[in-house]
This record gives structure tokens, C-alpha cells and sequence, in this order.
């Protein structure tokens, strides 16, 4: 397919007018063709106008057309084959293996979504019949369902140009909550967003959807997607990045006139608590394995494990003697953009200088500095060095880790404490260990979003279980989650029907349940039909 820098504004296609740019193959530097146009307030207008246009047709359709849209979608994005992922590729300096895994995760996602749609329960009906003859007061017929909030905005990420992208979980579960998306693509990989994109445009024409169902809109610095969030037409929000980026979308959506939610993924350092018995038995596997995690993508994840929690002793000398010598043969590697490479940067040269903090391990350094590459750290300190900076509990996005002794598992304690909100929080023990953990568990329940045992907290299934949320500031809200098929709740809203006539009813809400769906009558399960 041939790229031609045009944006999707409903069925149009839109070069636009304020300013423009190419992407950058952030491994060589060089520029790729072609020039993306930029949009402007006026394209934000056009696309918002559409979606608010296309909200109440599109979230009328049956829901087995719905999910034929979602379903369709994958296909498309398959049929752009290698295309596809050698854009990718170029223009995030990640693994083509990589890609094809995260291309893999963005179309299961997407047929998820399409099975929950079918399913009917994200609907949440329930059905509580009139009771006319009630002492001492009757009850009248009401009946809840769930719908969608309104058009939803969606910022792609840097981090995962096709899972948390275009076609990715906020887009795919805001399509299939019945919200009609614009998406800003990001601009560390443009070309991929069109490609999946017009993917999207397509399987929305041959699915019959209404336009504005989806635009994609790309825009330089802030002031496309201020605008966006600005737009009264817009209802929710879906971001994945950085703290100062979500946080200055929250007090955007704030601000309207009409406050709106947003829904960001911002930062978690992801600590890793490892336990006595664990270290005595396997120290220097779980060394080799903490580091394979560290460096996965260029630690460029943001289940990425910064922290690691032990008590001094032998076990954790085996541990760290085993992962210097692994983190030693990892090579410099390749940040998805300059302005990454120098948040890390900044970030590795304030866990240098910081007291009571000492240098353990490096990765290899860089054979060329131009352009600039990602040499792996590892860093350690004690208990009150960790107290006494609020500074080391930031994150460093990259390949980044800090490892804190303490005397013994009673410590441990007292460094949860300490943490902020996190995506995840994990566990290594052995049976052994489960006496010492018992007290720590009610603390990450509260700290974390995903508890994790003898794993590693790098990649996150989309399934119906998963979590990928957390207390701020993993996320700006802790009721909800970006990954899993509960993700389509945030973009949902509960309506009561008290006395309805059947005929103006929704389906699901209809007597004789003519969805086949799973309701609540009375209270009761009512089983799909």
C-alpha cells in the first residue's frame, strides 16, 4: 500500500494544511518519505462534527454488525501483510519478531472486543418488573442498560505503534462500547498509523458504518490534540504515556465547560520483591531472568520492572553477580525517539548522582553516539538512601533498574509504603516465603493493578481477567483498565427505563429478551437465549 500523508476525516481523505513533517527510522536518523500533513482546529471541527453525527446511528446498529466492523478491522490489518510491519520497523527501530507479535496482540484485541459485542453482557441489563400490588408502596417496571458515552478521543503511544495505537485497545474498545473514535497518531510513527488506518477506513465502508465513525488526525506538538479534548463533542479520552502528558490532558478535559474523563496510562516503576528462600535457591537464575525483562524492548515497556527489593546477604550477591554479568553482554540499544533517549538520559544521570546510590552493572555502550543509543544500568542503594529521595521512586522509562537491599522481609513493608501507584507489583518467593509475604500482600493490593508471583511483569495479556491499571499515577483512574475486556466499562454509562412502553425499549431491554442476551431479572441470572 502506498502511503500518501493524508489524514481519514470520516470518508475523506485530507492532506493537511498546518505544517507538516516525516517520520524519522530513529536507528539511522534519516527521514522517510512521504511528508504528513498536518491538521488543523478546522480539521478538528470536521472530524468532531461527524463523530457527534454519527454517535446515535452507530451505536443503534445490531451488535452482530458492530462486531463484524471490529472483526473486519483485524482482517484488513492483516491483509497489509509485511508492508505493515517493515513501516514499523522503520520508523521504531523494533524487532520485525517484535512487531509481528504486537500485530498478533492488535488483532486479538480486536476480535475480543468483537466476542464481547456478540455476547450482549458488557450491556449490564437487568430487569426489575413492576410490582404494582407492593405494600406498603408498588414499584414501577425498570429495566438498566448500559450505553456509550459519546465520541471518544485516542491518542496513539509511542511505545506500541500498532497495540496501543490506531487499531489499539482504547480504539477497539471504544468502537466496540458503540463510541465512534478520532484518533491523534503519534508522530514518532505516522506511516504506520496510516496504514492501519486505512485499514479501519475500509472495513468501515464495507461494514456499512456510519461516517465518522473513525477519523485519524495528525497534528504537531499540542495544540491539535488540545483542541481535540477541548471539542464539546468528545466525551472520553484514551492516552498511554507519559505522567506530564496525561496529567496535562486531565486538566484540559477539566477545564470544559462539560468536564470529561480521561483515561491515561502514565507511569509505574513496577516493583519486584524478591523473597529469602527464593534467593537461596535459584539467585542467579532469577538474575539472569530480572535482566532479560529490564532490557526487553529497550526497557521501553511500561510493565518494564525498575525496582527490585532484597535483603543483603549471599543469595542476593549470587543474584547481582549474575545479573551484572548478563546486563554486561547487553548491547546499546535503539529508543523509539530523541526525545525518549533524552528523558533517559536525564534520568540515568539523576540516579548517578544521587547520594547513598551506586553504580552495579552496565550494558555495553554505544559503538556510534549518532544517532544516540540506550546503555543499560543497573543501580543500587539501602533502605533509608531509598527513603530519603523521592526522586528514586520515578520512573526512568528505558532500560533502567534500581535495586534496594534491605536487612530482612520486615523492610519490605516499609518500602511499599513508600511507592506510589503501580501497573504491577510482583512477587518472586518459595513456598518457603509465603509466612513473609502475608503481610506485603494487603499493601500492593492497594499500590498495584496486576500482583504478579514468579514472573516478570513485561507483557500483558488481553484476556477477560487482566488488569492493566493502577492508582495514580499508573493511571489518573484506578476503577478501570486499559487491557482486558473490562477496558469497554470506561466508555460506558448505566441509563434506568422506569414504565417504558415496550416498543420504545432497547433490544436488550425488551421482553422476551430478543437479543438472547445474559440479564439480571429481579435480581437473578436469566440465562442467554
Amino acid at each position: 500500500m502506498t502511503m500518501i500523508g493524508k489524514m481519514f476525516i470520516g470518508h475523506q481523505r485530507i492532506l493537511g494544511t498546518a505544517g507538516g513533517q516525516k517520520a524519522v527510522n530513529p536507528a539511522t536518523g534519516e527521514n522517510l518519505e512521504p511528508m504528513f500533513g498536518f491538521g488543523s482546529d478546522a480539521d478538528v471541527e470536521r472530524a468532531a462534527a461527524l463523530a457527534q453525527a454519527a454517535f446515535d446511528d452507530y451505536r443503534s446498529l445490531p451488535l452482530a454488525q458492530r462486531a463484524q466492523f471490529l472483526d473486519e478491522i483485524a482482517n484488513r490489518i492483516l491483509l497489509l501483510g509485511e508492508d505493515l510491519l517493515e513501516r514499523a520497523h522503520a520508523e521504531t527501530g523494533l524487532p520485525l519478531a517484535r512487531l509481528a507479535g504486537e500485530r498478533g496482540r492488535t488483532v486479538g484485541q480486536l476480535r475480543l472486543f468483537a466476542q464481547v459485542v456478540r455476547d450482549g453482557r458488557f450491556l449490564a441489563a437487568s430487569v426489575d418488573p413492576a410490582e404494582p400490588e407492593r405494600s406498603p408502596l408498588p414499584r414501577s417496571d425498570l429495566r438498566l442498560a448500559k450505553m456509550p458515552l459519546g465520541p471518544v478521543a485516542v491518542f496513539g503511544a509511542s511505545n506500541f505503534p500498532l497495540a496501543f495505537s490506531v487499531a489499539g485497545g482504547d480504539t477497539a474498545s471504544a468502537l466496540a462500547a458503540g463510541a465512534p473514535v478520532i484518533v491523534k497518531g503519534h508522530n514518532a510513527h505516522l506511516g504506520t498509523s496510516e496504514l492501519v488506518g486505512q485499514a479501519i477506513a475500509e472495513a468501515a465502508q464495507v461494514t456499512g458504518m456510519p461516517e465518522g465513525v473513525f477519523s485519524l488526525l495528525f497534528g504537531a506538538g499540542t495544540s491539535l490534540g488540545s483542541a481535540l479534548v477541548s471539542h464539546p463533542a468528545i466525551k472520553a479520552v484514551g492516552f498511554t504515556g507519559s505522567r506530564q502528558g496525561g496529567l496535562a490532558l486531565v486538566r484540559l478535559a477539566q477545564a470544559r465547560p462539560e468536564p470529561i474523563p480521561v483515561y491515561a496510562e502514565m507511569s509505574s516503576i513496577n516493583p519486584v520483591f524478591l523473597f529469602p528462600q527464593a534467593l537461596a535457591e535459584r539467585g542467579a537464575q532469577l538474575g539472569q531472568a530480572f535482566v532479560a525483562s529490564l532490557t526487553l524492548g529497550c526497557g521501553q515497556f511500561c510493565t518494564n520492572p525498575g525496582l527490585l527489593i532484597a535483603p543483603a546477604g549471599p543469595g542476593l550477591d549470587a543474584f547481582l553477580a549474575s545479573a551484572a554479568q548478563a546486563l554486561a553482554a547487553h548491547p546499546a540499544g535503539v529508543m523509539l525517539t530523541a526525545g525518549i533517549q533524552r528523558a533517559y538520559d536525564e534520568g540515568v544521570a539523576r540516579l548517578t548522582a544521587a547520594a547513598q546510590v551506586q553504580c552495579l552493572a552496565q550494558g555495553q555502550a554505544a559503538q556510534a553516539q549518532t544517532p544516540p543509543r540506550a546503555q543499560a544500568m543497573l543501580f543500587a542503594t539501602d533502605a533509608a538512601g531509598f527513603h530519603g529521595n523521592p526522586a528514586l521512586r520515578e520512573e526512568v522509562f528505558g532500560p533502567a533498574g534500581l535495586v534496594i537491599r534491605v536487612q530482612d522481609t520486615g523492610d519490605f513493608v516499609t518500602v511499599a509504603e513508600q511507592l506510589e501507584g503501580q501497573l504491577t507489583a510482583t512477587l518472586l518467593m518459595d513456598e518457603a516465603d509465603h509466612a513473609a509475604a502475608r503481610p506485603l500482600v494487603p499493601i500492593l493490593e492497594r499500590k498495584a493493578g496486576r500482583l504478579l508471583v514468579n514472573g516478570f511483569p513485561t507483557g500483558v495479556e488481553v484476556s477477560h481477567a487482566m488488569v492493566h491499571g493502577g492508582p495514580f499515577p499508573a493511571t489518573s483512574n484506578a476503577a478501570f483498565t486499559s487491557v482486558g475486556a473490562t477496558a469497554i466499562d470506561r466508555f460506558l454509562r448505566p441509563v434506568c427505563y422506569q414504565d417504558f412502553p415496550e416498543a420504545l425499549l432497547p433490544a436488550a431491554l425488551q421482553p422476551g429478551n430478543p437479543l438472547g442476551i445474559a440479564r439480571l431479572c429481579d435480581g437473578r441470572p436469566e440465562a442467554a437465549v
